[in-house]
């Protein structure tokens, strides 16, 4: 990136996990990041972490909740009054919901909190970046979603979350269409088992397809981070349309 060019990230779910990861590398290759997550406290250790590894670092750290409508506004609304503009958001806040939940015995608040947070939440964000991205000169931008595995294929027990995560491929597709003629692109990484809180019960047993438990590989969540980066950095006259970054030898490929 050219380094008299700061370029505008907003990154959610950036208190933890890929989201830090995503933020503090972003930070680091120049960018200013708004990250934003529903914890005030992570955040601030994001930004801190940031500045620790280098005190040029430009990272906000502003408390949202991607399903609350009134919350996102706030949130764009900040970043455009701080920045003027956004040219990245990178769509990450999600939850697994209930883990290991048969399917019968999923409560409707259970089922509707996932729905809220990876499917509303990454619609409500989308469409506030779009709205800056058209409107803002230079136009365009780009917007890359936190897909996942689970868009290809299913855990056992996991509805809420596998079919939220097939919606985002649908949510990136329109995306990328309705973009087009203002100049933003969209683009999906769909991550398997990066080593993070979310998948810890990776590396002591999860449930396989046959019902059996099985430890699975992890990888280093600063993998996807350096993959977000490219897809960000490529002129918005290219798009990494999909992109699957996995722990080489988890059980995807071949599974069923």
């Amino acid at each position: 990136m050219n380094a008299r060019v700061k370029k505008i990230a907003v990154v959610t779910g950036a208190g933890s996990g890929i989201g830090r990861s995503v933020a503090l590398t972003l930070a680091a290759a120049g960018w200013s990041v708004a990250a934003a997550g529903r914890r005030t406290e992570p955040l601030d250790e994001t930004a801190q972490a940031a500045k620790a590894a280098d005190a040029a670092a430009d990272v906000l750290a502003v408390r949202a909740d991607v399903s609350d409508p009134d919350d996102v506004a706030a949130l764009f609304e900040t970043v455009r009054e701080r920045y003027g503009r956004v040219d990245l958001l990178f769509n990450n806040a999600g939850t697994f919901g209930p883990a290991g939940v048969p399917l019968e015995d999923i409560s409707y608040d259970a089922w509707r909190s996932v729905v809220d947070v990876n499917l509303t939440g990454s619609f409500l964000c989308a469409q506030a970046a779009f709205r800056v991205m058209k409107a803002q000169d230079p136009q365009g931008g780009r917007i890359i979603n936190n897909g996942s595995i689970s868009a290809h294929v299913p855990r056992p027990n996991s509805i809420a979350y596998t079919a939220t995560k097939h919606a985002m491929t649908g949510l990136t597709k329109s995306l990328s269409l309705d973009g087009r003629p203002y100049g933003i692109a969209c683009g999906q990484i769909d991550i398997g088992n990066a080593a993070t809180e979310m998948t810890e019960r990776m590396q002591t047993g999860i449930m396989q397809a046959n019902g059996q438990l099985a430890v699975e590989p992890v990888m280093d969540a600063a993998d996807v981070a350096r993959t977000v980066l490219h897809m960000a950095e490529l002129p918005l006259g290219a798009n990494v349309q999909f992109a699957t970054v996995m722990a080489t030898a988890m059980p995807y490929i071949g599974r069923g």
